[in-house]
């Protein structure tokens, strides 16, 4: 089976939702994003977003963290019915990676992956490129994160 017949163009897969709490944006932004927003809440009430909130790369790790816990069920599910599930391998890259909105202490984070393309490689014969559209949206219904991701597949 592959990715595209699994996920036809315009059907959006919900793949989680993630919490994000005051500490873990703290942790991760003192490891990866130290700004002062992102790490001090007194200090983050001075700065353009008035409040702390997490950094965009902390939004764009949750997306994975999401994703590779949907796919591992997915996976599982479906080699339970006696399908074999694509083999699914790395991003070929990203673009138009967008943080639209500040994602708050409280805030929980839905994350979805669409399918829009998938096209066999001329250079590597038995593998596809997937183009896919990715977010991430609020409990407010405000999109948050976006970006066109790749992933390959592989016979």
């Amino acid at each position: 089976m592959r990715l595209i017949e699994l996920s036809p163009p315009g059907r959006k897969i919900i793949t989680g939702t993630l919490a994000f709490t005051a500490e873990d944006i703290i942790r991760f932004a003192k490891k990866f994003d130290p700004q002062p927003f992102h790490v001090d809440a007194d200090a983050a009430r001075d700065y353009v977003f008035g409040g702390l909130c997490a950094s965009g790369w902390h939004t764009c790790a949750g997306w994975m963290k999401t994703y590779i816990a949907y796919w591992t069920k997915e996976a599982a599910r479906l080699e339970s019915e006696g399908i074999s599930p694509p083999k699914l391998g790395p991003s070929a890259g990203f673009k138009k990676l967008q943080w639209l909105k500040p994602v708050y202490a409280g805030d929980s984070i839905t994350y979805s992956i669409s399918v829009t393309e998938s096209r066999p490689l001329a250079s590597r014969p038995g593998t596809w490129i997937n183009m896919t559209v990715n977010d991430g949206v609020n409990q407010h219904g405000d999109v948050v994160m976006r970006y066109e991701g790749t992933v390959l597949e592989f016979d």
